[in-house]
């Protein structure tokens, strides 16, 4: 099965990364994830994403687009990145979301990939 895990950071811990001198170091265990996963052979794909203030959000109300600058909502975290995993259960996937570096300063969410309509 394949799952979606997506990685929820507080905008502090973002910012964090993408300072010059603190990001690197911030990183690391990110990389440590990273590798793990391929070396388990259940990594199939995934980024990090940019920072949430080079977002833009569209919408379509009454035939008219929309467009706003930023984040859809205010929230405490903002989607950080995410990877597609394929592993036997939802048990497996939870064991990789609570190894995620995420998960000890924002959250993880775990979704199943849904399958094509019959």
């Amino acid at each position: 099965m394949q799952f979606v895990l997506t990685f929820n950071q507080p905008l502090a811990e973002i910012e964090r990364h993408e300072h010059p001198v603190e990001g690197p170091p911030a990183l690391e265990p990110w990389k440590t994830y990273m590798a793990d996963m391929a070396a388990a052979g259940v990594l199939r794909g995934g980024n990090r994403l940019a920072p949430p203030w080079t977002a833009t959000t569209v919408r379509v109300r009454r035939g008219e687009r929309q467009i706003q600058d930023g984040p859809f909502a205010e929230t405490r975290e903002t989607a950080a990145g995410y990877v597609v995993i394929e592993v036997p259960s939802l048990d497996e996937a939870l064991h990789w979301a609570g190894r995620s570096p995420s998960s000890s300063t924002g959250s993880t969410e775990v979704r199943p990939v849904a399958l094509p309509p019959a």
